[in-house]
C-alpha cells in the first residue's frame, strides 16, 4: 500500500526536463525565418532531410534538438501551461503524449491537401499528425541464437524463457519503461492487445530480462552478444543497425506487430506556425516521405530492407501490423493511477538484479 501511494505521488508531481540531448542547425545564420524543432529522433536520422529541406528554403534557418520523449513532453507541458514561447514544432515516437499534449489544448490546428489526405488513425483533431511508419520488433544476434530456436512471436519468446536452465538467463532486453515514453507505449499497447502480456512478464521475470534505457544500447548490447536477443525495439534502429551488422536479425512477430507513426505536433506557443506548417508538409510531400525511407523511419513492410534475411516478417502482411492510432485511446495509459499501478507491475517484474 505505501508502495502504491508513493508510485500515485511521484506520478503525480510534475517533472523537470533535463533539456535537449544534442543540437544541430541547418540553413543560413542570415536567414529571415528561424525555425525550432523538438524531437526525439537522432540527429543522425533527420539529418538528410532537413539538409535537403533547408537548400530548398534559403529563407529558413533550422534548428533540430534531440530530446529524450519524457523530457521533451515535461518542457513542451510547462510552456503551455505557463503561456510562453515553444518549439515550433514537436515530432516525438511517444506519441501517447503528443496526443495528451493535444487534449489538453497544448497545441495548434494546421489543414492542407496533404494533412487532410491521411487516414484517420494517423491525423486527430488536424492537430496532430502520423508522419513515419515503424513497427516494433524483436531483435536477436544469428551467430548465437541457433535457428531453430529463433522466436517468430511472443509464444515463441516465452517457451524459450521457459525452462529454469535457459542459455537466455539474464540475456534478453528491453526498454525500461519508467525512463522511455516509447517504451512505457509499447508495453501498455501490448497490455490491451494480447492475452501473453502476464505470461510474456511472468519469463521476464524467470530469466531475469533487463531493462534498459534506449535503442541504441539495447541493439548494440545484441550486436556484441551481451544480450541474445531484444524485446519491443523500434524497428527503424534496428533496421539501420542491421544494414551494418549482418549478424543482426530483425523479426516482426507474427502474432502481431505494433507499428508506430512518429507524431508531430506545432505548439500553442510556436512563434513560426506558418513555417512549421510547411514544414509539415514537406514531411508528408514525396521529397520528405523519400528522405525518412532512406534512413528507415519508413518501412516499406512488403520490401523493407535489400537484404531480405534482415528482416523477417509475418507471412499475412497486413492482418499482423496493428498501427497504433493517434486517438484519445491513448490516453487511457496516462491516466495517473493506471500508469502508477501499470509501472508497479513492471517494478515487480524487473526488481533490482
Amino acid at each position: 500500500m505505501i508502495l502504491r501511494l508513493a508510485l500515485l505521488l511521484l506520478c503525480a508531481a510534475p517533472a523537470i526536463a533535463a533539456g535537449p540531448e544534442a543540437i544541430r542547425t541547418y540553413g543560413r545564420d542570415s536567414a529571415a525565418t528561424h525555425l525550432l524543432l523538438r524531437g526525439t529522433t537522432d540527429i543522425a536520422l533527420f539529418d538528410r532531410l532537413l539538409t535537403g529541406y533547408a537548400a530548398s528554403e534559403p529563407g529558413l534557418r533550422i534548428t533540430y534538438e534531440q530530446w529524450g520523449s519524457n523530457d521533451l513532453y515535461a518542457e513542451a507541458a510547462r510552456a503551455c501551461r505557463d503561456g510562453g514561447t515553444d518549439a515550433d514544432m514537436l515530432i516525438s515516437s511517444a506519441v501517447d503524449l503528443q496526443v495528451k499534449l493535444v487534449n489538453d489544448g497544448c497545441a495548434r490546428s494546421y489543414l492542407s491537401d496533404r494533412t487532410a489526405r491521411l487516414p484517420a488513425a494517423l491525423n486527430w483533431r488536424d492537430e496532430v499528425w502520423g508522419i513515419t511508419r515503424e513497427p516494433a520488433v524483436f531483435v536477436y544476434n544469428r551467430a548465437l541464437v541457433p535457428a531453430t530456436e529463433a522466436p517468430r512471436s511472443r509464444f515463441d519468446l516465452i517457451d524459450l524463457l521457459r525452462p529454469a536452465d535457459s542459455r537466455y538467463f539474464g540475456k534478453v532486453a528491453t526498454y525500461d519503461i519508467e525512463a522511455s515514453g516509447l517504451g512505457y507505449l509499447f508495453a501498455f499497447m501490448d497490455s490491451r492487445q494480447a492475452t501473453t502480456f502476464g505470461s510474456l512478464l511472468e519469463a521476464f521475470d524467470r530469466a531475469e530480462a533487463v531493462a534498459t534505457c534506449c535503442s541504441s544500447e539495447i541493439i548494440d548490447g545484441v550486436v556484441s552478444g551481451r544480450y541474445l536477443l531484444a524485446y519491443n525495439v523500434l524497428g527503424s534502429y534496428a533496421l539501420a543497425r542491421a544494414a551494418e551488422a549482418p549478424d543482426l536479425v530483425v523479426v516482426a512477430p507474427d502474432d502481431y506487430t505494433l507499428v508506430l507513426a512518429r507524431a508531430a505536433v506545432i505548439p500553442r506557443g510556436a512563434g513560426q506556425p506558418e513555417a512549421a506548417g510547411r514544414f509539415l508538409d514537406y514531411l508528408l510531400s514525396e521529397p520528405g516521405q523519400r528522405a525518412m525511407a532512406a534512413e528507415r523511419l519508413i518501412v516499406d513492410i512488403a520490401d523493407p530492407d535489400p537484404d531480405p534475411s534482415a528482416f523477417l516478417a509475418p507471412s499475412d502482411n497486413q492482418s499482423a501490423f496493428r498501427q497504433i492510432p493517434l486517438s484519445p485511446v491513448l490516453l487511457v495509459g496516462l491516466d495517473q493511477q493506471k500508469r502508477a499501478l501499470f509501472l508497479e507491475r513492471w517494478r515487480e517484474t524487473f526488481h533490482a538484479r
